[in-house]
């Protein structure tokens, strides 16, 4: 295996110990005592192996010589250190550790076999422009200063994050140029030393492979996971009890990064889902500056306008040098006054921000003006992923226990009104917390609009009841010569008695089903025939043994004998998931237009709820143009639906056809979820009658005759009022101008059903002479812009 090289670098590398053989020969060539009689030993072992002193880049040369190697750096690696340093030798900026110590060993058999270590965001370009600067120091006697902290993260076994600082001794190596080095004069220098970022200018200067980095590097590896300031703000942010030793312990971190003896911290956390600012939740003690009242407030009202988008929407460190002079300059500042109403002449906010998601806000702050400012802002930099990690293991520890709870008395919500729920589980967990009882409240939202479609298989109880007659005349048909042929234990007329009623049984299932007939059947089967061929089975000869066994068989679930009801359900499992999965998908755009709450139920089809309005997403801006979008996206994915199902109906095991139906409610409601039944409902007896019309619309007929309402090939559209009527009339136009849907459009009356009249049907055919859909769906900007005279 050879030295891994970066994708580019001026250095030919060789792995080498020339540097301590040579050490080795004028100790043995000093004199007779001890060290010369080891170091002589030493060399004559090594004779063998010349590319341990000419150098290698072969790392299993090296690998296969390491009882050798550690003799030979035995001073440098002393065995009675061994447990203690973390200590290897190895190449600069290589992720190759060798002859390492016990305790190194130690440490990274903990991270287990598939841990591969790597130094921390350390890239191509920095390691290039690093080797380069080496270069320059060492061989032309510069004094550029490009070192910061390199850290190697490695897991111990609990799975727990360790950051080492690497420490690297370069004594035992040294570079040699090539033919190809170019003569750096000092105006080179001068202008590499402007020009960090020009790659290029220092690949002039530096070809790649024109220098050779002969000898190897010692690697020391120190745990700075306890010393690191952020290790001391981790205990805090946990939430557990602590006292005012251990607080001041923390401040004196800070104070001491930034050598302000009466510096004070704080954090306040962001809701991104109602655009809020909060205390802390895993910790409401913990003290909020930008919230010295403790009350939940939109962003907007306690950042000033200008300072928000950087700190809320940018994410980027937000400092004030000077709260007077900031306040003078804006005297309408409501955070500034804050700040100077508490005693803070200068602050620094940083955001706590985790896969581009803003967790809350640090918050430095100072009684004294200029102690903090944007410059010493950034020496949050190297502890800022730290404090991200800690608050994020603390969000996440605080969602475990909302999503418990949640789960527990409610029920696996949509994620659009996710963030009521989980609103009310702090609630809860914080007045716990504080032992104060709390109950919690029923969850509602107000002056939301209704959409509700379903998409129901076509004589799937008709087919069903085929599919069990076709299965049971199969059982009893092959069970009754089997009844016929048995050798009776003892009396031979219960045997006679069986097969008569069985052969009844046969012409029962020839007619039309009843509805207990089939529980009819399974209860005589399981109750009389199943105990006799049990009973008598040893009595019987080898064939009818085999044909009892091969009854049973077929008598199983997956058997012959539920050949056509499993066909029955796997056309209804497949059309139902072919529905849903087209129904689902095409949510994603339909969430992307606004929030709105959906469900959706299998049956024998699919239907679909949704509710929308400004009560579900109260961070954002609402108007009824979004309920219009939804309407026409509801209506084109049905056509999506029908269109899907006509062109693989023929692929069923039994070729069903699908009715389709939109029922359009006007009035706002509100929707509240049920505790006891752990589902949404709608709230108050007015807009209970949606609900009526929903369960007996689907099985309704046109008023005056005997034809279903809904039909094969068409889209029924429910409504009860002229304003509802024009909508859709003109939603139907623009899809049939866009070849959706057919030019005829049926308009119906509907017969009056129980509690509910005066209700009224448009009908249109959905146009099969095309293809599926691939572009996104229409909109209704699209709709407006195509049809300018068109309101509502």
């Amino acid at each position: 295996m050879d030295l891994k090289q970066y994708s580019s670098s001026p250095l030919q590398m060789r792995l080498s110990f020339h540097m301590v053989i040579e050490h080795l020969e004028r100790v043995a060539s000093a004199g007779e005592g001890l060290q010369a009689k080891r170091a002589r030993q030493l060399l004559m072992e090594l004779e063998p192996f010349p590319e341990l002193r000419e150098g290698t880049t072969d790392i299993s040369a090296i690998e296969s010589n390491a009882t050798l190697i550690k003799d030979l750096l035995a001073d440098i690696f002393p065995e009675i250190l061994t447990y203690n340093e973390i200590k290897a030798i190895t190449i600069p900026f290589q992720d190759v550790l060798l002859n390492p110590t016990k305790r190194l060993q130690g440490i990274l058999e903990e991270a287990g076999p598939n841990f591969d270590i790597n130094i921390r965001d350390f890239n191509d370009h920095q390691v290039y422009i690093n080797t380069c600067c080496i270069i320059l120091n060492e061989h032309y006697g510069t004094n550029f200063n490009f070192s910061r902290p390199l850290f190697y993260d490695i897991p111990n076994k609990q799975g727990i994050m360790k950051h080492y600082r690497i420490l690297y001794n370069a004594d035992f190596m040294e570079l040699v140029p090539t033919a190809i080095a170019p003569e750096i004069t000092q105006a080179d220098i001068e202008l590499l030393r402007d020009n960090f970022n020009d790659l290029e200018l220092w690949k002039k200067y530096f070809p790649e492979n024109s220098w050779i980095l002969k000898g190897f590097a010692i690697v020391n590896l120190y745990d700075a996971t306890v010393e690191n300031a952020v290790s001391a703000l981790k205990g805090t942010l946990l939430g557990a009890d602590y006292g005012d030793d251990l607080k001041n312990k923390i401040l004196e971190v800070f104070r001491s990064i930034y050598k302000i003896p009466d510096l004070n911290i704080g954090f306040t956390s962001f809701n991104e889902a109602e655009n809020t600012f909060t205390l802390a939740t895993f910790n409401p003690q913990l003290k909020s500056y930008l919230l010295p009242n403790g009350v939940e407030e939109e962003c907007f009202e306690s950042i000033c306008m200008k300072s928000m988008p950087k700190l809320v929407e940018d994410k980027v460190y937000l400092a004030i040098s000077d709260v007077p002079k900031f306040l003078q300059s804006d005297p309408e500042n409501l955070m500034a006054q804050r700040f100077l109403d508490q005693g803070i002449y200068s602050m620094i906010f940083a955001p706590v921000v985790k896969n581009g998601h803003l967790l809350g806000i640090i918050e430095l702050v100072s009684p004294r003006v200029g102690d903090l400012n944007s410059i010493n802002a950034n020496q949050l930099e190297i502890v800022m992923p730290y404090i991200t990690d800690t608050i994020e293991r603390q969000y996440s520890f605080m969602q475990s226990r909302i999503q418990a709870l949640i789960q527990n008395e409610y029920t696996t919500i949509h994620p659009s009104v996710y963030w009521k729920f989980r609103k009310e589980a702090i609630k809860f967990i914080k007045y716990n917390a504080q032992k104060r009882d709390y109950l919690l409240k029923e969850i509602t939202f107000t002056d939301v609009y209704p959409l509700y479609g379903q998409i129901d298989i076509k004589g799937s109880s008709e087919t069903r009841n085929y599919s069990v007659q076709l299965d049971l005349q199969a059982q009893l048909t092959a069970l009754i010569p089997i009844v016929e042929q048995l050798q009776p234990q003892s009396n031979e007329s219960d045997i006679k008695q069986n097969v008569h009623n069985l052969q009844e049984l046969v012409m029962d299932v020839q007619s039309a089903l009843k509805a207990d007939t089939e529980q009819f059947i399974q209860a005589y089967l399981e109750t009389h025939i199943h105990p006799l061929l049990k009973d008598v089975y040893a009595l019987q000869p080898v064939a009818q043994k085999k044909n009892i066994d091969n009854y049973f068989l077929q008598a199983g679930k997956t058997g012959d004998f539920h050949h056509n009801r499993r066909k029955y359900e796997n056309t209804v499992g497949l059309i139902n998931e072919k529905m849903a999965m087209l129904l689902d998908r095409a949510q994603t755009e339909a969430q992307a237009m606004f929030p709105h709450y959906y469900e959706r139920f299998k049956t024998d089809g699919v239907e679909h709820n949704m509710y929308v309005g400004a009560s579900i997403a109260p961070a954002k801006k609402y108007n009824n143009t979004y309920l219009y979008n939804l309407r026409l996206w509801q209506l084109q994915v049905m056509c999506q639906m029908e269109l899907e199902h006509h062109y693989f109906k023929d692929t069923l095991p039994y070729p069903l056809n699908v009715t389709s139906l939109i029922l359009v409610f006007n009035q706002p409601m509100s929707i509240r979820f049920r505790m006891d039944e752990k589902r949404f409902d709608v709230d108050g007896s007015y807009n209970a009658r949606f609900e009526i019309v929903k369960k007996r619309i689907d099985k309704a007929f046109i008023k005056n005759t005997s034809e279903r309402l809904t039909a094969i090939g068409k889209i029924t559209i429910v409504y009860s009022n002229h304003e509802e009527e024009v909508e859709y009339l003109n939603y139907i136009r623009f899809l049939q101008s866009n070849k959706l849907l057919e030019d005829e459009i049926e308009m119906l009356e509907v017969e009056d059903l129980q509690a509910v009249s005066g209700l009224k049907a448009l009908r249109v055919r959905i146009r099969y002479n095309t293809s599926l859909p691939v572009r996104n769906f229409f909109t209704y900007q699209e709709l407006t812009k195509q049809n300018a005279t068109f309101s509502l």
